[in-house]
């Protein structure tokens, strides 16, 4: 399917909900790939802001972005209009920080799209196909996206007296958001409006805007556009949410209770995932080769590391990478060391040369972690300024802190390691070792 823009500009203007300004409204067409920009024109140089959920700001009753000085409040119905027609690529210019609310619905915003003319553009559309479940949850609210070929929303709309609940799904397209979506109109309970004003919102409300329940009452000049209006302008609202992931989405959408926060965090979740896609799949260590990416590094990824096994393994595992060239690992000392045995009989001590191992193995990690590790093999060469402070017993955990101070190539390296235990350092030493080849040491 094409991308789509406007073929004329296109204006309207009105009474923003929250600031109370009146504003003017300009649709524009805009360039294949540009999506949707909002142009300030009352702000000094014009700044554009697209509507990205890293920009989303105020979440009170409406969706707000900012960038920098610009922002623009209440953004939902105009981007939920645009998306719900199936338009991509469009600039909208405002004359002050809100569009207009006109009567609380998208549908006047509908309206000004057809007259602009929704025209094909030479690029094909780009979606954001979702392969697995995201799930968000806030108390009492919930939004899970599945896997669908199309876009689809399943909604719960309730309040927390129980009285309104409502249910609707719907598969959404440019036909069926127009005539079963656009016209639903905003809505909020009488018992809230107190609150709204007192946090400095709707300043610009008043019944002609928005449905007013009052108990089982409907207190607006109109009566209801739909018995069920209140989950369809919920509807319209995640339409209008879901674009701050930047493209359009296939997914079906299964919303309970949802609200303009929640709608978000669906929006960063996804984003996360799209991310993710695009990035590719995340490449498996394997073993020989310790990942940029990883943090730290259980037994197992420190057995595919080192080539030293049992008894002479004096790292059980690497908690903390710092940067590229210092980490922080440990060695848990067991009496059922082998050494211990004869290391003295009585009065077991962890022979210092062990220790010195276990320093060397660690900075060994490092220099191996520049690059696979695998046929390769880490040999201690020299030790300075090695100093033994206090024994270390059975029952003691080493921690143990290399860094990398110099390095020659791939090969040679030097590193200061101290070893601490509960706090209280053991041991320390500056050592130089060799990266070998496996096939030179047979040689």
């Amino acid at each position: 399917m094409k991308q789509r823009t406007l073929a004329r500009e296109v204006s309207i203007s009105g009474q923003a909900l929250h600031t109370g300004e009146t504003v003017t409204l300009t649709l524009k067409p805009a360039k294949a790939d540009s999506g949707y920009v909002f142009r300030r024109i009352d702000l000094n140089g014009a700044p554009e802001i697209k509507p990205r959920i890293a920009l989303v700001g105020d979440l009170v009753r409406q969706t707000t972005i900012q960038e920098g000085h610009a922002k623009v409040h209440t953004v939902e119905h105009v981007l939920s209009a645009l998306n719900g027609c199936g338009v991509d690529n469009c600039v909208i210019e405002m004359s002050a920080s809100e569009p207009p609310i006109l009567d609380g619905s998208a549908k006047p915003y509908v309206d000004l799209i057809m007259q602009g003319d929704p025209t094909e553009q030479d690029k094909e559309r780009e979606y954001f196909v979702l392969e697995e479940a995201v799930s968000v949850q806030k108390g009492n609210s919930s939004l899970i996206a599945l896997p669908h070929d199309g876009f689809k929303i399943s909604c719960t709309s309730a309040d927390d007296r129980g009285i309104h609940t409502q249910h609707l799904s719907l598969n959404i397209d440019p036909d069926t958001y127009m005539t079963q979506v656009a016209a639903a109109r905003t809505f909020t309970v009488y018992e809230d409006i107190e609150e709204l004003i007192k946090a400095g919102k709707i300043k610009g409300g008043s019944l002609d805007c928005a449905v007013v329940i009052k108990g089982d009452k409907i207190l607006s000049k109109e009566g209801l556009r739909f018995k069920d209006e209140f989950v369809r302008h919920k509807i319209l609202d995640i339409i209008g949410d879901i674009t701050l992931v930047g493209l359009p989405v296939k997914a079906h959408i299964i919303a309970t209770r949802p609200s303009h926060a929640i709608n978000a965090e669906l929006s960063k979740a996804l984003v996360e995932k799209l991310e993710e896609k695009r990035k590719g799949p995340k490449r498996k260590p394997r073993p020989g080769m310790v990942m940029p990416s990883e943090t730290e590094l259980d037994i197992r990824r420190v057995l595919d590391t080192l080539p030293h096994r049992y008894p002479f393994l004096m790292i059980d595992r690497v908690v903390e990478f710092i940067g590229e060239d210092a980490l922080v690992a440990i060695k848990n000392v067991s009496i059922n060391e082998p050494f211990f045995q004869g290391h003295f009989p009585g009065n077991p001590v962890m022979p210092g040369v062990l220790q010195l191992e276990a320093m060397a193995q660690a900075a060994g990690i490092l220099m191996l972690r520049r690059g696979s590790s695998e046929g390769k093999t880490s040999f201690f060469m020299s030790a300075d300024k090695v100093k033994f402070r206090k024994p270390v017993r059975p029952g003691d955990q080493l921690i143990i802190n290399a860094k990398l101070t110099k390095t020659r190539g791939t090969k040679l390296a030097t590193a200061e390691v101290v070893i601490t235990v509960n706090g209280q350092v053991v041991s320390s030493g500056e050592l130089m070792f060799a990266i070998i080849e496996n096939s030179e040491v047979e040689g």
